[in-house]
């Protein structure tokens, strides 16, 4: 347990930073589902724009460290592999 004031501010700051890597993680997750169904669809429009949040998403995630460069580089290689699937 946290005995100085210094390290329960740490504690707090933590948990923080943890609950929003966990908001970007998430939300690319369900962006990699959604553009996942917008292919399967055929609708090319849709897959586009997706790709795009998605890689957006993706970069913000990796600047912030929630997500490691190489996993966000892989990432958004498998979106450009899903889109010329399409």
């Amino acid at each position: 347990m946290a005995n100085s004031p210094q390290q329960r501010k740490r504690v707090r700051i933590a948990e923080r930073q943890r609950l929003e890597n966990l908001r970007y993680t998430s939300s690319v997750k369900t962006l990699f589902r959604r553009l996942k169904v917008s292919v399967a669809s055929g609708d090319a429009e849709a897959s586009q724009k997706v790709a795009i949040a998605l890689t957006s998403t993706i970069d913000k995630a990796a600047a912030r460290k929630a997500l490691h460069k190489n996993n966000a580089a892989r990432k958004k290689a498998q979106v450009s592999r899903l889109l010329n699937q399409a």
